[in-house]
């Protein structure tokens, strides 16, 4: 008896489905890119703003003031700046914001100088990195990353083939910012100077640099901040903690210990939306630094798998736009911002969880961190502007497809990408002034030299006038031809062979 064979199903393909062909369909539409960036936009703001009243609610309380509103209110201040400088970033010419790339990174070079000055610049928690007017506190560092990544994007996209690929890349990007990094130093905020080394990082791997100059770089860069770590007081006592979490548990240890409890605490589904004990005054920066924590503790490792997710989706839908543009700085732009703000995530999620020491870096567009917060904003506007340049949604704004959203907010139709040649601007030397009774003046073009034709050649030297065609083959008359002679030294009829 034989057996029968079975044949197997045959797959059924993602785009063979309803639910598949529906999903690359919309995908494949021009507006795409936009409506995830601003959807994903929209979540993490509207969950920021629900988390930062919840988790200050206890410290508000306890302030001067008495009122648990008060630290939010000041959080709603600064989200409404940041849609101000949203919108100012989605309207705003890329080629507008592109030559404001170095003007702001020189006016970040002086605050960040100023805020060193004692009586200018303000000290919290050890680091001098605030202007303090009234009740607000401007942070000038955040400025300088925004400004380093425009300016850079610029900087790359503009290519010099002049310089050698390795001298494009560094010069003047890496001085520059070396002197950012040492006045954030001086501050001293070992933070901001990683999320700095994270744009230049990303600056240069999607500028053209090689893997191993780009290993290279990458090394000598974590060995100074492991340097600087181990060296400044409060950081070096960060670290010892990390590496032995149960040494210093009433000290430098108590903030990620009581962390990690409200993470346990908060198991698969929280212990519900306010009514975190963390926040009263357990947990430090509850509504800053450690809101991860916080989000964990109230809404369970679910909310937290959303709050990653949200970042994840805004990883993919960034490099997607990079992708789908044609402009150099536009891709540049767009990637290096989107690895920022999820480099940013990432780290700030990884100290609050113990995988990595503690470094102050606030969690992006959830965390109150006022100028930061803004900025952010800011940021998203424009990726939503690049978002808008992809060659589709241009095609797409300029027959009509604008929707509501661009009518509404008066945008303009943005503009296609033309290409424009590098050209050298080199110095003409001028003609020297005749001296009286002296040489003739010297003329500023040197004619050229005459060359002598080549043996055996028939092409004129470019100093003698070419012939006409009647010079070179003269008519023949009669029925008399011209007899010429082959290679062999043989003559041919009528010159041909």
């Amino acid at each position: 008896m034989s057996a029968t064979a079975v044949r197997p199903r045959p797959r059924r393909l993602a785009g063979r489905t309803p639910a598949g062909r529906w999903l690359q369909s919309w995908l494949a539409r021009p507006m795409t890119s936009l409506h995830l960036l601003l959807g994903v936009f929209g979540l993490l703001t509207g969950m920021g703003l629900v988390m930062v009243l919840s988790a200050s609610s206890a410290r508000a309380a306890a302030g001067p003031t008495g009122s648990a509103f008060s630290l939010f209110q000041r959080h709603v201040l600064f989200v409404s700046l940041g849609a101000v400088l949203f919108y100012l970033g989605l309207r705003t010419p890329l080629r507008v914001i592109r030559r404001l790339g170095l003007p702001a990174v020189l006016v970040s070079v002086v605050l960040l100088g100023l805020v060193l000055v004692p009586g200018i610049g303000s000290s919290v928690n050890g680091s001098r990195s605030w202007f303090v007017v009234g009740s607000l506190s401007l942070q000038p560092s955040e400025a300088a990353k925004v400004a380093v990544a425009v300016w850079g994007a610029h900087l790359l996209a503009t290519r010099r083939p002049h310089l050698a690929p390795l001298r494009h890349l560094l010069v003047p990007l890496l001085p520059m910012v070396t002197l950012l990094a040492l006045l954030i130093l001086l501050q001293p905020d070992l933070g901001t100077t990683i999320t700095l080394a994270v744009i230049v990082a990303a600056l240069l791997w999607f500028g053209g640099m090689s893997i191993r100059l780009f290993v290279l770089l990458a090394s000598l860069a974590g060995a100074g901040a492991l340097a600087f770590a181990l060296t400044v007081g409060p950081r070096s006592a960060r670290i010892s903690s990390w590496l032995n979490p149960n040494a210093n548990l009433q000290s430098t240890g108590y903030q990620a210990l009581q962390a990690r409890y409200s993470l346990a605490d908060g198991g698969w589904w929280g212990v519900g939306l306010g009514q975190s004990r963390a926040k009263w005054n357990y947990l430090p920066n509850a509504h800053n630094d450690f809101i991860f924590a916080i989000i964990g503790e109230e809404l369970g490792f679910i909310g937290c798998a959303v709050v990653l997710g949200l970042f994840a989706l805004l990883a993919c839908v960034g490099l997607r736009i990079a992708a789908r543009s044609v402009d150099p700085f536009q891709i540049l732009l767009a990637a290096t911002c989107t690895v920022w703000m999820v480099g940013q995530a990432f780290l700030n999620v990884g100290y609050v969880s113990a995988l990595l020491p503690v470094t102050g870096l606030q969690l992006p567009m959830i965390s109150a961190g006022g100028t930061s917060t803004a900025l952010t904003m800011l940021v998203f506007g424009l990726l939503a502007n690049v978002a808008r340049h992809e060659p589709p949604a241009i095609a797409a704004l300029r027959t009509g497809e604008d929707g509501i959203l661009a009518r509404w907010l008066r945008l303009p139709a943005p503009q296609p990408y033309v290409p424009q040649p590098y050209i050298q601007r080199r110095a003409v030397r001028p003609p020297t002034a005749p001296v009286p009774g002296g040489r003739p003046a010297r003329p500023a073009v040197r004619p050229a030299r005459p060359q002598p034709p080549r043996a055996g050649s028939t092409q004129p030297s470019r100093s003698q006038p070419a012939r006409s065609q009647t010079e070179r083959h003269p008519p023949v008359t009669g029925r008399t031809r011209t007899r010429s002679a082959g290679p062999s030294g043989r003559a041919h009829p009528g010159g041909r062979r």
